[in-house]
């Protein structure tokens, strides 16, 4: 038996009929399987021509390119190394998903999802040594969590802070001088 394409008025077999719809099925249902799948699908459709389906053969091809960098945690941009854990992946294609108007359409490439995903690596690296230079500038950052509370004490225990080198030198020596001056004085 064979059929016509609505949109084009080709004929093909209904085995090829069947076997697309199963194939689209299959994809749909392998994608939410994984912790992106929900963001994946659509995020492939950007590369989808518009007055084209998108080849099987193509549609793999994206898959393949993502999946490498998805499983490192990691991507390369300009010879730079980025973080790039599961939460970066799903709000840089949320990003591109809620912005499709303003995508030029079908994409090309990756280069603007990791353009994105760049762009947090670099914020949370600046945010870091945002953190780092406060530390050394005023001492080491203490927050909720570096304070223990058990069940059986319900209070705050205090954080032990490292003296350094020099405080400590400096105490020893005005102990030193109080010690000598108790020894003269009686």
């Amino acid at each position: 038996m064979r059929l016509v394409c609505p949109c084009c008025a080709t004929e093909f077999p209904l085995q090829a009929a069947i076997s697309d719809v199963a194939a689209r099925q299959a994809i749909a249902r392998a994608f939410s399987l994984t912790p992106l799948g929900d963001v994946l699908l659509p995020y492939v459709g950007l590369f989808k021509p518009a007055k084209q389906a998108l080849k099987m053969s193509a549609l793999v091809r994206i898959i393949d390119e993502l999946i490498v960098d998805i499983k490192a945690g990691q991507i390369t941009r300009g010879g730079t190394i980025y973080p790039a854990p599961q939460e970066y992946w799903r709000s840089a294609i949320e990003t591109m998903l809620a912005g499709r108007d303003k995508l030029s359409l079908p994409l090309k490439s990756h280069g603007y999802l990791y353009e994105i995903i760049a762009g947090f690596g670099n914020r949370a690296a600046a945010a870091q040594e945002r953190k780092n230079e406060q530390g050394r500038k005023y001492g080491a950052v203490h927050t909720a969590s570096d304070h223990v509370v058990g069940a059986d004490n319900m209070m705050q225990k205090p954080v032990k802070k490292d003296r350094s080198t020099e405080t400590r030198r400096i105490s020893d020596v005005l102990n030193k001088i109080t010690e000598k001056a108790q020894t003269n004085g009686n």
